[in-house]
């Protein structure tokens, strides 16, 4: 690589807005592939294309340019990605891990074969073939490909609900009795060495399915935060190829710790890595891409996260409670510049660091009372 670098980036979302909002300390070049025009990164990037995501074609000649391809988003063409690694360029995840992430029944594989803590599941070709087995009732049904924030996951309570089950390759799950669902950022760089951030805390909106808010470091014993921590490094060092790894977790009630799954890409799970932490998540993928050495993950101070969703229907958004959150101390917005909200779509998040755990509730309580994104009145 000589010159200034340039960095190919598969999805244009709100992680690549705020990926490009730090790579902007320091001279490299962003180009962005996404098929929405108005996407978040659009405005920012030094070149924008719109254009599909799954498209091999599309997204060979988007980074023929490029030194280094990334994603921000895993529904991309892995086709391409094998491609570009084949040219030359560095591709960041690898192809094969991103085959795997891709297919939630290889993923669940993948896990068990390294010996990987995870719930009991079975891998299914459709609805039919869930009678066979009703020792995993109650459970949930996950589509092996597509689903995203929540979508492509259903609950199956018994067989008696069989009928209203999705059809198609899918995962059975166990339901397992979830005390907390914990969350680990674990960075790998060039050399093989890892580093990883605390473990944080997410609690879900249920009627969503979506993280409502965050707490770093997680609530929990230190015996629990080191069998985390452990188990998301062993489930980086398995995939064995560079990047960041966002290793969701089930903490059950028996102290178990269980792996969801991962994502090979900057996560919800990490935006407070921004103001809390020496390195930023964003900052640690970066220095993945330029071979440069992985920064710290140490955290400043104690802190949370709220992500902010649209509420009340479909429109041009607004912010409601900007000026009272913003006099919070400790308290950061982010926006992430969506045009258009709608119910459930995330469309920015704050970030708050306070001294102590109580200052971090205190302080997303008052944000999640004071502050909403909802369409702007007429």
């Amino acid at each position: 690589m000589s010159g200034r670098p340039v960095i190919a980036l598969l999805g244009g979302g709100q992680l690549g807005r705020m990926f490009i909002e730090n790579a902007l300390r320091y001279d490299v070049e962003i180009h962005v592939l996404d098929p929405d025009p108005n996407a978040p990164c659009s405005t920012i990037a030094d070149r924008f294309v719109q254009g599909s995501l799954d498209d091999a074609r599309t997204v060979v000649d988007f980074a023929a340019h490029a030194d280094v391809v990334g994603i921000e988003i895993e529904h991309v063409s892995v086709e391409a990605l094998i491609t570009l690694k084949e040219q030359g360029k560095r591709v960041i995840p690898d192809p094969e891990v991103l085959r795997i992430i891709q297919d939630k029944g290889l993923q669940k594989e993948f896990y068990a074969h390294h010996g990987i803590p995870t719930s009991p599941f079975v891998l299914l070709n459709g609805k039919a073939e869930l009678a066979a087995h009703d020792d995993l009732l109650p459970g949930f049904l996950k589509a092996r490909t597509g689903g995203y924030d929540g979508k492509g996951v259903m609950p199956i309570a018994d067989a008696a609900h069989v009928d209203e089950a999705f059809n198609g390759p899918c995962v059975l799950e166990k339901h397992v009795r979830i005390a907390k669902e914990l969350a680990v950022i674990v960075v790998r760089a060039h050399t093989g060495g890892m580093a990883s951030y605390a473990p944080v805390e997410m609690v879900f909106d249920d009627r969503l399915n979506l993280v409502d808010h965050l707490r770093a470091p997680a609530r929990v014993d230190n015996g629990t935060l080191e069998r985390a921590t452990e188990l998301a490094m062993r489930v980086a060092d398995a995939f064995g190829a560079p990047g960041i790894y966002a290793v969701e977790m089930f903490l059950t009630d028996q102290g178990e710790v269980l792996v969801n799954e991962t994502a090979p890409r900057a996560h919800n799970s990490g935006h407070h890595t921004i103001e809390a932490c020496a390195s930023s998540q964003f900052d640690q993928l970066l220095r993945c891409y330029l071979t440069w050495p992985i920064g710290s993950p140490d955290a400043t101070r104690p802190s949370g996260m709220f992500n902010l969703v649209g509420t009340g229907g479909e429109g041009i958004p607004e912010v409601i409670g900007m000026d009272a959150i913003l006099g919070i101390p400790g308290v950061h917005l982010h926006l992430y510049g969506k045009q258009r909200t709608r119910t459930g779509r995330k469309m920015g998040h704050v970030s708050v660091v306070a001294p102590d755990e109580a200052s971090v509730d205190a302080a997303l309580a008052l944000v999640k009372a004071q502050c909403r994104i909802r369409p702007r009145l007429a």
